[in-house]
């Protein structure tokens, strides 16, 4: 499923900016995040360390803004009877999977975030941060942490650097 909203987001995006930036914005995005943008960087055709670095800060861009705003964003759309469900089905799902963050905190926030499936990345840890009423600066570090983690083990399995760890000893 990443790979098509890659895949999309690329032909959008190709002919309007370069590839570093293109692989900024898809590391941006929610759901898709620092995988899509390591796939975008790979399927572009652009070097693993440039493309490592672009996503981890494309990732993180959003991270503050989300532990800042995001309590009183959704206070708001709460009120609202159209988007009310909507929050609450968000957060419902974020706190079904904040079972170890809970017991770990940080460590639990930044396995969390350093996991790279679907479901897990900076979006929804950032969330489950403010659900779980974390300090910023505690979930700051713990999430970049994770992201860190999450972008070379993407970096190693979409860049084949761990085939050519193996082969090359």
């Amino acid at each position: 499923m990443v790979e098509s909203m890659v895949e999309w987001l690329l032909s959008r995006l190709d002919t309007v900016v370069s590839g570093q930036w293109a692989v900024f914005i898809v590391s941006m995005l929610p759901v898709i995040e620092l995988r899509g943008g390591i796939l975008a960087g790979y399927a572009l055709g652009l070097d693993w360390w440039d493309t490592f670095w672009t996503a981890v800060v494309g990732n993180m861009a959003p991270v503050p803004l989300i532990l800042l705003l995001v309590r009183p964003v959704f206070a708001y759309l709460k009120k609202t009877r159209f988007l009310a469900p909507w929050v609450r089905r968000i957060e419902e799902r974020s706190m079904r999977k904040s079972g170890q963050i809970k017991k770990y905190r940080a460590l639990g926030l930044c396995l969390f975030v350093a996991v790279p499936l679907p479901g897990t990345g900076a979006w929804t840890g950032s969330l489950i941060a403010v659900l779980l009423d974390m300090r910023v600066r505690d979930a700051v570090p713990a999430i970049g942490l994770g992201v860190l983690v999450a972008g070379f083990i993407m970096s190693a399995l979409s860049y084949g650097l761990l085939e050519t760890i193996i082969t090359g000893w």
